[in-house]
């Protein structure tokens, strides 16, 4: 039960939010136990966000969830390449202003009741 929440400062495209997509599908088999058959990717575009108390220029705010507990800090580094590199390549989105939070948790709801 992944979720990938991505906030951006740019607009965004419908083809460029499929292909984000595709890119998180690939990139959360770096989490244990995780795939894209049950990953869900919010996508927030155009939002004004300050880095460094300019929003001269574009960035992100992500935050990952997963349904689990000690999840490696390797899976996370190896997510945050993964996640970073994307929205570089697809957003145009410069690595060093973009955040990723992480939340690994036992308490997940879904379909009516809890795991």
């Amino acid at each position: 039960m992944p979720v990938i929440h991505t906030h951006v400062s740019v607009k965004t495209t419908q083809s460029q939010r499929e292909e984000l997509k595709s890119l998180y599908g690939q990139a959360i088999a770096a989490v244990p136990g995780k795939s894209e058959s049950w990953l869900m990717c919010p996508f927030e575009d155009d939002m004004p966000i300050y880095f460094g108390g300019t929003d001269s220029q574009s960035a992100a705010y992500v935050e990952v969830n997963v349904f689990g507990k000690n999840i490696p800090r390797s899976a996370w580094e190896n997510l945050s390449e993964q996640i970073m590199t994307a929205l570089e390549k697809v957003l145009d989105i410069p690595q060093n202003r973009t955040y990723i939070r992480y939340t690994a948790t036992e308490d997940w709801g879904w379909n009516g009741r809890n795991f």
